[in-house]
């Protein structure tokens, strides 16, 4: 994409179909010639050229290929604080693409091109209205499939992110500035900043460094989709459960222990969350190379999951009971979210939860509503509160955040060694390099046309 700033763009910014509005979208030096030739603004509602700031005008476009003017307003941004950087017009009227059409030909007349794809954003980022994460929230935002994604991209774009990661370039901005005027001072045996404070330092912004690095890592690998995994001893009820909440016989259902030697996935929607969920072998001893096998991937889907649903049966025996527990707890230690339920709730022996546990029924389909809802209610307050990067952001940020905390974990083993400031002055220095890559502070035109040129025009 050749990067042009001192040209004028227009473009409908509204779906291509009919809607009670439209609105099309101009900016650049050349804004206010558009709307002179295009806009004709009502006595009584104060004239354009005026304003200082941003305000509304009710008028009318006046457009050759039509023969009567159409009723509108124009939105106008006449300062460098918009959202480009540029005065910034945008016209709205009727949402007929047929008049939005003949308005944007009549526009480019008086000094406007058609705008390129992602280039109003691109322009807010060049101008640095927006840093890059934000610049690639927007699309997120525009490509949100469901409220838990339109969120995630919302949180994005507020800057979110982008905070955490400045207070923690700050931090190391702080601390390189004490260790090289320790350098200037060198001969004089001088020191700004004790070596113990300089491991703690680096090493707690590793630490939140990695920890966004982990949720991108979790998030490329389960998915767009919310992955949770049924788990628990053989016979628990499981592949009954996943079956009654799918509404359909998918899993293989046994009285024998140890039936489900693989692990079965369907998607589910839980009022616009998408989840995964995942049926997996018995919690129980290994006998086998098939059960090795499925007890492995069991594994792996446990530790990916994004919540393990650890279902145990209403009647259990003694040893069953003391298994299932130990098992509980190392299901626990593995995962960051479990849910507690007791199965077979429809046998007429079974008896109260003691821990006031849900108590499901696959068979009968009893408390399965109530078992979705609070799935869907843990899944969004756990990601209320962590912070994660969109799935495009990861994948261009991975690498770069990976080779942060590398420079940071390398800077705070080089103090521990006793290496002199200047190699953990220039650890650091990579380091921040690397954050200054992920924020959009270093960057090429390979980059910035990767990422806008996914954008729709008048975005």
């Amino acid at each position: 994409m050749r990067i042009l700033l001192d040209d004028t763009i227009a473009a409908v910014a509204t779906v291509p179909a009919a809607s009670e509005r439209g609105i099309l979208r101009v900016t650049g030096p050349n804004t206010a010639d558009v709307i002179r030739g295009v806009f004709r603004a009502g006595d009584e509602f104060g004239h354009w050229q005026k304003a200082r700031r941003p305000a509304r005008f009710e008028g009318q476009f006046v457009i050759p290929r039509l023969e009567y003017p159409v009723p509108g307003a124009l939105h106008w941004w006449p300062s460098a604080r918009s959202y480009t950087g540029q005065p910034v017009a945008e016209f709205q009227l009727p949402g007929a693409p047929p008049v939005l059409d003949a308005l944007l030909e009549h526009a480019t007349n008086f000094g406007a091109r058609l705008a390129r794809r992602g280039e109003f954003t691109l322009r807010a980022f060049l101008a640095g209205r927006i840093d890059l994460l934000q610049a690639e929230a927007v699309l997120g935002v525009i490509d949100a499939t469901d409220h838990e994604e339109l969120q995630q991209a919302l949180s994005q774009l507020g800057g979110s992110i982008t905070q955490r990661l400045a207070d923690t370039r700050n931090d190391l901005i702080s601390l390189l500035g004490d260790l090289e005027a320790g350098l200037d001072f060198v001969e004089e045996d001088i020191e700004f900043v004790l070596p113990e404070d300089v491991i703690h330092r680096v090493s707690e912004a590793a630490a939140k460094i990695a920890d966004l690095l982990q949720t991108t890592d979790e998030r490329m690998s389960t998915g767009v989709s919310r992955s949770v995994v049924l788990a628990g001893l053989p016979n628990a009820g499981k592949s009954t459960l996943f079956n009654a909440i799918l509404k359909r016989n998918h899993a293989l259902v046994s009285p024998t222990a140890g039936t489900t030697r693989d692990y079965l996935s369907a998607q589910l929607d839980l009022n616009g969350l998408t989840i995964e969920l995942i049926d997996t072998a018995g919690w129980d001893d290994i006998r086998g190379v098939v059960e090795q096998r499925a007890q492995h991937l069991r594994d792996l889907q446990t530790r990916r999951a994004d919540l393990v649903i650890w279902c145990t049966a209403a009647q259990l025996g003694e040893s069953d009971k003391q298994l299932n527990d130990s098992l509980r707890q190392e299901v626990g230690a593995q995962c960051r979210l479990v849910m507690d339920i007791r199965t077979f709730a429809d046998l007429e022996s079974c008896e109260a939860a003691p821990d006031d546990a849900l108590q499901v029924s696959g068979l009968t389909g009893d408390q399965i509503p109530a078992l979705l809802h609070e799935v869907r209610t843990k899944l969004t307050a756990e990601h209320a509160n962590r912070d994660e990067l969109l799935g495009s952001t990861g994948a261009r940020c991975r690498e770069s955040l990976a080779k942060c905390v590398r420079g940071l974990t390398a800077a705070a083993d080089a103090v521990r060694q006793g290496a002199g400031d200047e190699i953990v002055s220039l650890e650091i220095r990579q380091s921040l390099t690397e954050l200054s890559t992920v924020m959009g502070e270093v960057y090429t035109d390979d980059i910035l046309d990767h990422i806008f040129s996914s954008f729709c025009i008048g975005k």
